[in-house]
């Protein structure tokens, strides 16, 4: 690995650092501060109004911020600078996101103790001012992977770095708030406690490390410019995407699914600070819940593709799903003992919904594209966000209302609790989260039935269509994908690998079964790299990443399919270089896998080419059959009808 690979990657990766942990103040801990310490000194009364005033607030603010992401989106995608498109969001979104996330956590410097009316306004157009900047900032932040590398695998460590150091960054506050809170609130008054002056210090603290972090991903990352995204050509609004859920019951129900989750997860982590401080007295022990939850980041992650070769993924959710439910009974039932917490701390974190519904999702773009058409690739993109920030809104309203309720605000301390307010608040804090984790498992088990191998099944069932005719897109659509003008209508295909010409009808499956339906050849091939065959865009690629598409310049649709059955190795093996939407060029090399290890697994490892309209074919060139060919020679000419 180079100097210049490994610089970037570091950068990377810090500046999630940075970004997770500004996000975790906003979406935890201010709330907690809004309760606590924002309107010390104001009468308990009007303070408590001031807080559900300012909850309220939050919640609409970021139901609002759901309408707004996408035109975010749309800007971001339309810059052009001398930086790129993304590094100066990063940049400036950090920037003013930072400045106003202090004077949020100064109470807008006290205003609500003078005039509430002209602080509730200010504090809107404030906090939405902040989210605007806050999602330009992590839009392009996350954007940004694409243009860093070309390649699929080195796209895939800068995502697990970004998340690695996302997961230190966001439970890191749980380690440092109280001492933090705590330290800076005693030296500006000499009181052991969790004051406004300390809560100003731990924003402070915070908005520097991210700003920190946000200059790291600048200098240390490098735009590349040869990439187009599909993202670029057709932005996705909300409609659109409400749209495609609803058209599509294997993305629906695993995004009901992870909305109950994630409410349940979102809702524990805000009450969690109000447990340790007072139900269990312990505000000091409350760095417990960032380490194990940091620990548990180490252990789960890298965990999950060796589990997942062995289990289906859909009891790899159950499992965790039952450590969810098991940690909430020992919040209710056994949480002052420390131990039996830190294991339920561990239970809690034991969980790999978000992965399994992201997999999900994304394996949901096949199936949504067999039963109605259009292959919706950016939904699997925007649903896991878009719930997240609706979970988090919900969340914080819960919260702040959970801590109204029961008492938990201002200057109060565990002393001032009752046997009344404690049990009030595990009946909201947990029995409320329990819940949702429950049903969440319900739906999950009742009405997600894209397991691993249907999925399989729907691939090959969609390359017998594609084969066929069947399901390729209209030739508008494909005119415009690969911008074809009318005119020429005749390909020259070239040789995507090293090999032996072969007839669709000599190819032999898994099973012993010879032929393969459609129009077009295949090639046994002699090495494990696959090359653009004409000058075109890529139209998709099956989440399996064994099979893609491609359109020519003159609007000949074509697939490439990698061996027969290895649909079942689910993307092992398998290197892609390029995205959906990407202009490539005849020999580009699009595609690596190892032929050896396909055999190993059984599977036939010709490289099969075929046309997915060939109801258009007019006319092609005879083929050479049995001849060896390298990557580049000419296969073929085919001929569209007008």
């Amino acid at each position: 690995m180079t100097a210049k690979k490994f610089i970037s990657r570091l950068s990377f990766c810090l500046g999630n650092l940075g970004h997770s942990a500004f996000y975790g103040a906003l979406s935890t801990y201010f709330i907690i501060f809004v309760t606590s310490g924002m309107f010390a000194g104001i009468q308990k009364n009007i303070a408590d109004k001031l807080i559900g005033l300012s909850t309220f607030l939050i919640v609409a603010v970021r139901i609002l911020e759901l309408f707004i992401d996408p035109l975010i989106g749309n800007i971001v995608d339309n810059t052009h600078t001398r930086w790129g498109k993304f590094k100066p969001w990063i940049f400036w979104g950090n920037i003013v996101s930072a400045v106003l996330m202090i004077v949020l956590f100064t109470g807008i410097f006290g205003l609500a103790k003078v005039n509430w009316v002209l602080y509730a306004i200010l504090f809107v157009i404030i906090f939405i001012t902040f989210d605007v900047f806050y999602s330009f900032s992590d839009v392009s932040y996350w954007g940004m992977v694409p243009a860093l590398s070309e390649d699929s695998d080195e796209r895939g460590i800068y995502t697990s770095l970004g998340a690695f150091a996302g997961t230190i960054g966001w439970n890191g506050l749980s380690i440092i708030v109280v001492p933090v809170v705590t330290y800076f609130t005693y030296l500006a008054t000499g009181k052991h406690n969790e004051g406004p002056q300390g809560w100003l210090a731990f924003a402070i603290i915070v908005s520097a490390v991210a700003l920190l972090s946000a200059f790291i991903v600048c200098a240390g990352t490098q735009e590349k410019e040869n990439l187009i995204r599909t993202s670029a050509k057709k932005k996705t609004t909300i409609k659109e995407v409400f749209a495609a859920i609803f058209h599509n019951d294997q993305i629906m129900w695993p995004s009901l699914e992870y909305l109950l989750y994630s409410f349940a997860y979102v809702v524990t982590n805000g009450v969690l600070f109000y447990y340790f401080k007072f139900v269990l007295a312990a505000p000091n022990k409350f760095w417990l819940v960032g380490t194990v939850g940091t620990v548990m980041g180490f252990v789960t992650s890298p965990l999950f593709p060796i589990l997942n070769k062995k289990i289906l993924r859909k009891w790899i959710f159950t499992a965790g799903q039952i450590a969810m439910m098991l940690a909430y009974l020992i919040f209710l039932f056994g949480g002052h003992n420390l131990v039996v917490l830190t294991i339920g701390l561990i239970l809690f974190n034991f969980n790999y919904a978000q992965l399994v519904t992201v997999l999900t999702i994304t394996d949901a773009i096949e199936y949504g594209q067999l039963k109605t058409g259009p292959r919706n690739e950016a939904v699997s993109l925007a649903v896991r966000p878009m719930i997240d920030k609706l979970t988090g809104a919900f969340s914080n309203g819960l919260v702040g209302w959970i801590a109204l309720t029961c008492g938990m605000t201002g200057s109060a301390t565990a002393k001032d609790m009752t046997a009344h307010n404690i049990h009030l608040f595990n009946s909201l804090a947990f029995y409320i989260p329990l819940a949702f984790a429950i049903c969440s498992l319900l739906v999950f088990l009742t009405k997600v039935t894209l397991t691993e191998k249907k999925h399989a099944e729907v691939v090959e069932q969609l390359n017998a269509k594609l084969a066929a005719g069947k399901v390729a897109g209209t030739d508008e659509e494909v005119k415009k994908v690969a911008n074809v003008n009318d005119g020429d209508l005749t390909t020259s295909l070239y040789a995507p690998v090293d090999g032996e010409l072969k007839s669709l009808d000599n190819v032999v499956d898994e099973q012993g079964h010879k032929g393969f339906l459609g129009t077009g050849f295949a090639i046994a091939p002699d090495a494990g790299e696959i090359y653009a065959p004409y000058d075109g865009v890529i139209r998709f690629v099956f989440t399996t990443k064994h099979s893609f598409g491609i359109v020519s310049e003159n609007g000949l649709e074509t697939v490439v399919h990698v061996g027969l059955g290895t649909v079942n190795m689910r993307g092992e093996t398998f290197t892609t270089h390029f995205l959906a939407g990407q202009k490539v060029k005849k020999g580009d090399l699009l595609l690596d896998f190892d032929r050896d290890q396909i055999i190993r697994n059984g599977y036939n490892d010709d490289v099969i080419v075929f046309f997915t309209q060939p109801q258009r074919i007019a006319d092609h060139s005879k083929l050479a059959i049995d001849k060896k060919v390298q990557h580049g020679d000419h296969v073929m000419d085919v001929t569209l009808h007008d």
